[in-house]
This record gives structure tokens, C-alpha cells and sequence, in this order.
């Protein structure tokens, strides 16, 4: 399969048809990667949402307009950015008759992992910013903890320098001065990787 793609368009007219697993179930579209590719910066969270879900966009949904103004505050432009998660299409879980967002599970990731070997082919990136556990533990190291890795550079797949934050939709969920916090704490993160990003365009 992967000799006949030659783009990341081509990979991406596979990804959306994707029966891989039993999320395809359940999705309305699948929401492949975005932005330029190649992009010296990639940033990949864990899963769609219902808004992403619906659009078959990533991060277009209250999480990612967080992200939007945290990037932009930072100094980093979305448009430079290629933007994915580790799963393509929405895990949800069923409460009360709806269907409620949960993590991705490990097998869902790895039936994934196809759609993610090509972005990093195509995009090749120079840096990778992870939001949340899942993405972290996916590309770093099955044990990584934000609270301890972030803020500082490990090596990732392919030997690329990867670094890791929250997830906008955990600091949503939470209130008052705990949200404030861990928003600065997303910001510094961020920042850091824009100090890195501007480094290496002028070295």
C-alpha cells in the first residue's frame, strides 16, 4: 500500500475510508493531520472530539481554540503547524444512551499507527509537541507523566526531539485558579518550543 503514496494526500485518501478498527463504528469522518507538510513543527493530540468528529478537522472545537490562542500567544502560527492526533476517528464510550469522548486505547492507537508512520514521513518534522498522556506515552515512552517531562526536550520516534504538555480539554475541565495555572503552565511550555523554533532557523 504505502508504494503508491507518492503525498500526503494520497496517504490521507486511504486514511478516510479507514476500517482498521472498531472506531470507524462510530465516527461521522475521519479527522486526518493538517496543515503544511513538510512543517518543521508537528503537534498531536490524542483523539477527535464531537465538534472535530462533525467538521473532520483537528482541533476546531472549545479545546482547540484554546489551543489557537495559546499557540498564538506563544509566537507559534497554526498555519506553519501540521496539527494530528494518535487516533484518527473519535472513541467514544456510550453514557446514558449518548455517546460521551474517552481516551484512546492502546490497540486503537497501534491500529492507527500506519496513518501517524506516514505523517511523520511526509511531514518531517523538525520538533513534536504532544498534548496529554496519550500521545506522550505513545512517542516518548509508555511511562512518561506530564507533570514530570514537560517543559524539556526527549528523544521521540524517529530520534526526534519531542516535548510534551496538557491537553486543552483537561485544562477546560477544570476551574478558577487550578485552570489559570495550568494554562501558564501550557503557555511556558509552548514558549519554550518557540525559543527552539527560532533557534534552529537562524542556526
Amino acid at each position: 500500500m504505502a508504494d503508491r503514496w507518492r503525498t500526503i494526500d494520497d496517504v490521507r485518501a486511504d486514511a478516510v475510508v479507514c476500517r482498521r478498527c472498531d472506531l470507524c463504528y462510530t465516527r461521522t469522518h475521519v479527522v486526518f493531520g493538517e496543515g503544511p507538510a513538510p512543517a518543521r513543527l508537528m503537534i498531536v493530540g490524542e483523539g477527535p472530539g464531537a465538534d472535530e468528529d462533525e467538521q473532520g478537522r483537528p482541533f476546531v472545537g472549545r479545546a482547540g481554540k484554546l489551543l489557537d490562542s495559546l499557540l498564538s500567544d506563544a509566537g507559534i502560527r497554526r498555519e506553519d503547524t501540521w496539527i494530528a492526533n494518535t487516533v484518527r476517528c473519535r472513541p467514544v464510550t456510550k453514557q446514558g444512551g449518548r455517546l460521551q469522548n474517552r481516551a484512546p486505547r492502546a490497540d486503537e492507537i497501534k491500529a492507527c499507527n500506519i496513518w501517524m508512520a506516514q505523517e511523520y514521513k511526509f511531514v518531517s518534522p523538525r520538533f513534536v509537541v504532544c498534548l496529554g498522556a496519550a500521545p506522550a506515552q505513545a512517542l516518548i515512552s509508555p511511562g512518561f507523566r506530564i507533570g514530570e517531562g514537560r517543559g524539556q526536550w526527549h528523544e521521540g520516534r524517529g530520534g526526534i526531539p519531542t516535548t510534551a504538555t496538557y491537553h486543552p480539554a483537561y485544562a477546560l475541565r477544570l476551574r478558577g485558579e487550578d485552570r489559570r495555572v495550568v494554562e501558564w503552565r501550557m503557555l511556558e511550555d509552548f514558549r519554550f518550543v518557540a525559543g527552539h523554533l527560532a533557534a534552529s532557523r537562524a542556526a
